[in-house]
């Protein structure tokens, strides 16, 4: 009796190693790749799948996207900056067959291919296009490296590059070009200003001159402005046209006049009269004068 049950356990213990032997399951992102005796019979799953015990062998290839980090790389570009680069590829498998039988390890391969593309592409780059044109260095990495995994069933669809660390002399060079290029731009739109200015000032000039009563207003403004600042002067402008005829007439004066007692009782002369208005335009700028210091203080 103790025989028999040896017996039956021997032979449940069998079928239990059998079973799972025979007996696996892949899950929806999972292919298996089945041989029988060495050869490629067919590629299973997803689901329940049956084997030959120590005659099949299946392999597990997962069809989801990898992420692969490229480790550090040391480039030197074309303008012969050296620079270390980091960047990142996501990749999947499209056909489980080929990444089995055409590469031996198709994830180690493909970040190989990653690295020496990198090397290659961004050395025949300058560094402002590796710093500026990171979009265009993309496309073309995933594009070359794409080439050369396909035919291990490989399927690269994005390529980023992540960090581009540069030496401090050339970032200190790089920080003088950017401040000299803002000092450019800055010394452009000042004189741009400085023209639109004087294109205005011009225009303005033309219309004063078409009447001379703004000019005097323009001075009479300006006035206004100076005594409604925080001065101790007033400077008051005073145009060479409205004076002019007061100097002809003191010239005219500084010939030989008639004394008051020739000439009739009741008129004025000339220099008598060019007199009294000078003095009456004086009075009336030392009464404006006056009224702006009221307004100053």
């Amino acid at each position: 009796m103790t025989t028999i049950v040896l017996a039956v356990l021997v032979v449940a213990l069998a079928a239990v190693v059998i079973a799972s032997a025979s007996v696996r399951v892949l899950r929806e992102y999972e292919r298996g790749v089945l041989f029988r005796l060495g050869r490629l019979v067919d590629l299973k799953g997803p689901g329940l799948v049956l084997l030959i015990p120590a005659i099949d062998r299946m392999v597990r290839v997962s069809l989801r996207t990898v992420t692969l980090n490229v480790p550090v790389q040391e480039v030197i570009t074309r303008d012969n900056v050296p620079v270390k680069v980091t960047a990142v590829v996501y990749f999947r498998v499209v056909d489980a067959d080929r990444s089995i039988l055409a590469v031996e390890d198709y994830v180690a391969a493909t970040s190989q291919i990653a690295q020496t593309t990198l090397r290659s592409i961004l050395g025949k780059a300058e560094l402002d296009a590796l710093l500026a044109e990171r979009e265009r260095l993309n496309e073309d990495l995933q594009k070359v490296i794409d080439q050369q995994t396909e035919p291990w069933g490989v399927k690269v669809s994005t390529v980023e590059i992540k960090d581009v660390e540069i030496p401090r002399d050339m970032q200190r060079a790089i920080a003088r070009q950017a401040e000299a290029e803002r000092e450019r731009r800055a010394k452009i739109i000042n004189a741009e200003a400085e023209y639109q200015a004087s294109s205005r000032l011009a225009e303005a000039a033309d219309v004063i001159s078409r009447n001379p009563t703004t000019l005097q207003l323009r001075y009479l403004q300006t006035l206004g402005e100076i005594g409604g600042e925080n001065t101790s002067t007033v400077v008051f402008p005073m145009p060479i046209d409205l004076i002019r005829p007061f100097l002809g007439s003191a010239g005219d004066a500084s010939g030989p006049v008639e004394t008051p007692a020739a000439s009739s009782i009741g008129t004025e002369t000339p220099a008598l009269r060019g007199r009294s208005d000078m003095e009456a335009l004086i009075a009336g700028w030392t009464s404006l004068a006056a009224d702006a210091q009221k307004m100053h203080r």
